[in-house]
């Protein structure tokens, strides 16, 4: 598996990914509402990095570089718990520097609980009832 620095030919899987992950893991959400066309919107002005395994992606990370921020993580479905995670986590704190951050929906025990067993702490939980989310730093 390598990360590397996405391309616009990488966009079409990374749409994929993004959507598909999004509507089986965020079950708090309309997944009727979810588009290919978020991804575009969501990642706009962030830097995209891939984990690829032969010439299928597996994952993205998304960041915003000037606030040294983690935006997006997401891993497809069918990739979960191969280390794509993981190392996309590790080259986005190498890329940004520490301290890093992140913003995980305080409903996504799952993500918590990655997030956490890679070193990452919980600062403040934020956000209205029934949308809270938790900022998490790696330092």
């Amino acid at each position: 598996m390598i990360i590397r620095e996405a391309r616009t030919s990488d966009y079409a899987q990374l749409r994929e990914i993004y959507l598909h992950s999004r509507r089986e893991s965020f079950h708090w959400a309309n997944a009727d509402e979810m588009t290919l066309e978020d991804f575009d919107r969501d990642t706009s002005e962030e830097e995209i990095l891939v984990a690829e395994a032969g010439d299928q992606i597996l994952g993205f990370a998304s960041l915003y570089v000037p606030d040294r921020f983690v935006h997006n993580l997401f891993v497809h479905p069918k990739a979960a718990g191969k280390g794509a995670g993981k190392q996309l986590l590790q080259q986005s704190i190498a890329r940004l520097g520490t301290p890093v951050t992140l913003k995980c929906v305080s409903d996504n025990h799952k993500a918590l609980s990655f997030y956490k067993k890679q070193g990452w702490k919980t600062v403040i939980e934020e956000g209205e009832p029934g949308a809270k989310y938790w900022v998490l730093v790696y330092e």
